[in-house]
């Protein structure tokens, strides 16, 4: 793991890098009420048999309710072989985050 970002910093990464992959790892019914845009819901609970989804990724941020769970799932993730970019959590959590959230599953 390389450590936590503020809202602010994934803010900032969302609007100017590509390939920034936000994983949220709450339980669907919890991502489905309100989530980061664009982010993907991995559920904590199935992370270890799913994390070969992130394969190539150039930089991922953890995301939880309150930066917590993301900092168990950045590390795992982070010592997975298939992953060589960055991975941080989200300090604040999706509680924090003082962006727009979206609703639903986001398909």
């Amino acid at each position: 793991m390389d450590g936590e970002c503020s809202a602010a910093d994934l803010r900032s990464l969302l609007e100017s890098e590509r390939g920034v992959r936000v994983v949220d790892v709450r339980p669907p019914a919890a991502f489905e009420r309100g989530h980061i845009p664009g982010s993907e819901n991995v559920p904590l609970a199935t992370l270890t048999n799913e994390v070969d989804r992130l394969d190539g990724a150039d930089r991922v941020v953890t995301v939880c309710a309150h930066g917590e769970a993301s900092i168990r799932a950045a590390r795992l993730i982070a010592a997975y072989e298939g992953i060589s970019g960055t991975v941080e959590s989200l300090s604040c959590g999706v509680d924090g985050w003082d962006g727009d959230l979206e609703m639903g599953d986001g398909r």
